[in-house]
């Protein structure tokens, strides 16, 4: 392959994608683990439905927007570096979901294996679309889907058509001068989710599960979220916490995968199953971020892409890709974290 056929990193997306990840963390640990939701029959954790308003169904939205947006650019690089780009594009989804049937064993209900069926049925095919198609899908599928039907994995193919449209619009290549987009996107979706949310918690428990309340806040949550970490990015505060979340952003597979052992390995010391231990969940998760966020940032000292990345990309390509790290490369890399740079 080529190294131009490399994809060009975006690195506020890359930010925001760790961000996600934390945030799914979060979930992943009290699902992984069958945590109860209740104190006693019929009265719900005050912990658990405030964590539940915070995190569940906010963070995986963002992560599977920046998929549909992620295999565009993908896509349009790869359409530049052979005559086959689908049947690039059909590897690379086939091989993650063959990744994702393999995390199923330990992690029940994980992603990966519907990202991949999504990815293959849908998003594949739709990629000829205009991109207004794209979008009016999209939004049918992101709005319609939590309305009438619910949130969970049906919210994914909408998901992916609007991230998809997203790139066929520019938003990648101009993400840096839409400041002022953001900004009002941002200051009508902040006050909206802080309702949705109050109103979702004001909802029963048992509830949540029959409506439409709960998606539609946790879509509004996750665009909350998704553009306030993008305005944060463009603070001095921001570049701080981009230099933690950039790493683990880039790795994002590789860090998805390696949190299910640590869970698992955790929970026998921890004892979280059939308990409301939810400060613990708290703990185990800021640990393992720290764990994985230094991980992240000293292996992409000396390697482009995390381990599993780089396995799917030499998958994808079917051709063993360079990772490693030149001197050059390093030293630039050394150059760039400079401080005052």
């Amino acid at each position: 392959m080529d190294a131009d056929c490399a994809h060009s990193r975006i690195h506020e997306l890359d930010a925001v994608r760790g961000v996600a990840l934390c945030g799914i963390l979060v979930v992943d640990i009290r699902q992984l683990t069958d945590m109860r939701a209740t104190v006693e029959p019929g009265v719900v954790d005050p912990m658990r439905h405030l964590l539940c308003v915070l995190f569940e169904g906010r963070f995986f939205p963002i992560f599977s927007f920046l998929f549909g947006l992620s295999f565009s650019l993908f896509l349009d690089r790869a359409a530049q570096c052979t005559d086959r780009p689908r049947l690039v594009l059909a590897r690379r989804l086939i091989a993650l979901g063959v990744l994702g049937l393999i995390h199923q064993v330990f992690q029940p209900g994980e992603a990966l294996l519907p990202y991949a069926i999504v990815g293959l049925v849908i998003l594949l095919p739709a990629a000829v679309l205009p991109r207004w198609v794209l979008l009016l899908a999209g939004l049918v599928g992101a709005i319609g889907v939590p309305v009438a039907l619910g949130g969970g994995l049906g919210l994914v193919p909408g998901l992916f058509l609007l991230g998809a449209a997203a790139e066929r619009f520019g938003l990648a290549d101009d993400l840096r001068n839409r400041g002022w987009q953001v900004v009002v996107v941002f200051a009508l979706a902040a006050p909206a989710a802080v309702a949705a949310g109050m109103w979702e918690y004001r909802i029963p428990y048992a509830e949540l599960w029959t409506g439409s309340v709960a998606p539609v806040a946790g879509l509004l949550g996750a665009l909350a979220y998704f553009t306030g970490v993008l305005l944060l990015l463009r603070t001095e505060t921001g570049e701080v916490f981009a230099e933690v979340l950039e790493p683990m952003g880039r790795m994002a597979l590789t860090n998805y995968l390696a949190a299910t052992p640590l869970i698992l390995t955790a929970e026998p010391w921890l004892r979280l199953s059939d308990s409301n231990r939810y400060d613990t969940v708290l703990g185990l998760a800021a640990a393992i971020i720290a764990v994985q966020a230094l991980w992240s940032y000293h292996w992409l000292r000396w390697f482009r892409y995390g381990p599993v990345e780089w396995v799917w990309r030499c998958v994808t390509w079917w051709q063993l890709v360079p990772n490693r790290l030149t001197r050059q490369e390093r030293q630039k890399l050394t150059v760039a974290y400079e401080p005052g740079r």
